[in-house]
């Protein structure tokens, strides 16, 4: 007899552990020309533009597990659903032409709460850039990292469940990558968290997360 509806599902989702997505759909998206866009828009150049962005990207998936772990896997999936189709990466010179007309600081708002201005800071120590510009650099990604997300949810056609699996699995590679750092990004998460943390080793190592920017 054939797999019970039930095994079949956790088979499925034993298969997106051996994926990535996010990092990997934002790598494809993301070349030269998006760099100098996001570069001119923050103000930056664009060693520091990519440096901020391979910093910028595990802390926002790290944000993203934390709240599905946290019980708001539904609200991502609702999220995720209803906004972010994922179009956005398919037409990136239009979005980086239009970011103040995206949701940007919303999801921010949503995923970091309170914490925003701290994690901000100690972004912007790790990376080298200003706060303005680093703040400005996450209301950017933001929705990219979100429709990396949307793309992964229609293409599997993920449940609630199937997108914590997901970023948990990606939350994992990152960590891999970088355990220190990302212990470092957890510890500058956490609520109470004074924003005074050292991000040096993931400043010097990185996570190698966009690896067409960093060499």
């Amino acid at each position: 007899m054939g797999n019970s509806p039930q095994s079949s599902k956790g088979n499925f989702y034993e298969g997106i552990l051996a994926m990535t997505w996010i990092s990997e759909t934002l790598n494809q998206a993301l070349g030269e020309r998006e760099l100098k866009s996001i570069s001119q828009q923050i103000g930056a150049d664009e060693t520091t533009t990519a440096n901020a962005l391979e910093t910028s990207l595990p802390t926002l998936i790290a944000a993203l597990k934390r709240n599905a772990h946290g019980g708001d896997a539904q609200g991502i999936f609702d999220a995720v659903a209803r906004d972010h189709d994922g179009s956005l990466l398919n037409n990136l010179d239009h979005y980086l032409g239009h970011t103040e007309e995206g949701q940007g600081d919303g999801i921010l708002g949503h995923l970091l709460g309170s914490r925003r201005s701290n994690v901000e800071a100690g972004l912007s120590r790790a990376s080298g850039l200003n706060m303005a510009s680093m703040g400005k650099l996450l209301s950017i990604l933001a929705p990219m990292v979100m429709g990396a997300l949307g793309k992964a949810q229609r293409g599997s056609q993920l449940d609630a469940k199937g997108l914590d699996v997901l970023l948990d699995q990606e939350a994992h590679d990152v960590e891999r990558q970088n355990p220190q750092a990302m212990s470092t990004l957890n510890r500058l998460l956490d609520a109470d968290n004074d924003g005074d943390v050292d991000l040096s080793d993931l400043a010097r190592h990185g996570f190698g997360l966009l690896r067409k920017f960093m060499h």
